[in-house]
């Protein structure tokens, strides 16, 4: 396994059958839906006019009745030829949307373009309360407020800056490879947006409903999704035929670790790890889980990429510059398993 992934991280974007980055990409077709949520009835609250536009006519607004919330959006992409066996899902972290895997705060090609460009079928997801999928004001149902991150926030917590301070001082952990000269680290900060940390069970449903929607695919996961990506194979194991996680935040249902045992899984963690004062906890109670799993006769690949040779990256690998080199690591590693033809 070992020697597979070197090679892999040697090759690159050398693999059999894909198109150079600049090349023209053939789709075969490309769409979005929304899928999930469910009708929440509101009443008891104030009827009131509302101006919709400048200079237009109040209308009438009231809020009691019923509201569909909780849904998510998908946007697929299917490219010719299709070599990947079943669709690949991407999904996102904390307070982020799908831009997470399409272009790189520098301009860069994603990972989105790295899988379609080696032939699998991409549905890039916008999670309940994020981006196009939009969120809800109603109290009982998000249960809080938003959360919203300043500049320093992930400078500092993704492992980019040398800790505490180092945005106002500008100082990157030395060799971090994310893109963070200031227009880069700006163009990040506008992908960011609020936030609940009381919405996992209405994501997690939403998950679900489109695992249904798309049938068996590989789920791929970055961060705050290994949650929701742990728990929809535990769910759905049926529809999960590989489960990658990137830098997961997250583990699944201890009770529930045999339902995973014919999934493989790999999990994938970047540089710094030891320094830092939140994840080396994070990652211990993902390898214990991995272990748990192993136990009920799973298959979990744990891939620390500065053993591998892979240094400088901070949490956000799909970003830093050489995210190519650790996508042909999970592209080969998926293309071992036999999810790739």
């Amino acid at each position: 396994m070992k020697n597979t992934i070197r090679a892999a991280a040697i090759a690159a974007a050398l693999l059999p059958g894909a198109a150079p980055a600049d090349e023209p990409l053939t789709l075969a077709r490309w769409g979005s839906f929304h899928v999930g949520g469910r009708e929440v009835v509101v009443s008891g609250q104030p009827i009131r006019e509302v101006l919709f536009a400048p200079g237009g006519v109040p209308a009438r607004v009231d809020p009691n009745g019923t509201y569909l919330m909780g849904g998510m959006y998908a946007q697929y992409m299917v490219p010719a030829p299709m070599r990947g066996r079943v669709p690949l899902l991407m999904w996102h972290g904390g307070g982020l949307t799908g831009v997470t895997w399409e272009t790189t705060p520098d301009g860069r090609e994603g990972w989105q373009h790295f899988f379609l460009r080696r032939g699998w079928a991409t549905y890039v997801s916008d999670a309940v309360e994020r981006g196009r999928a939009g969120w809800s004001q109603i109290p009982e149902q998000t249960g809080g407020q938003a959360l919203t991150l300043t500049l320093d926030n992930p400078y500092e917590r993704f492992r980019i800056g040398a800790g505490q301070g180092s945005y106002r001082r500008q100082e990157l952990l030395p060799g971090n490879q994310f893109p963070a000269d200031r227009e880069s680290y700006l163009a990040f900060m506008r992908q960011v947006v609020p936030r609940f940390t009381t919405t996992d069970a209405l994501a997690l449903d939403a998950y679900l409903a489109l695992l249904d929607r798309v049938g068996p695919s590989v789920v791929m996961v970055h961060s705050q999704a290994g949650l929701f990506g742990w728990r929809a194979a535990q769910e759905r194991p049926e529809a999960v035929r590989a489960l990658v996680l990137i830098e997961p935040a997250a583990v699944g249902d201890p009770a529930k670790v045999a339902a995973l045992r014919n999934i493989p899984i790999l999990m994938v963690y970047g540089d710094y790890i030891a320094g830092d004062p939140r994840w080396p906890t994070i990652r211990a109670n993902g390898v214990r889980f991995a272990e748990a799993v192993r136990a009920a006769g799973g298959s979990v690949d744990v891939v620390d990429l500065p053993e591998r040779g892979i240094r400088g990256n901070s949490h956000m690998i799909m970003m830093d510059r050489n995210s190519d080199q650790v996508a042909a690591l999970v592209q080969d590693w998926l293309a071992a398993k036999g999810l790739w033809q």
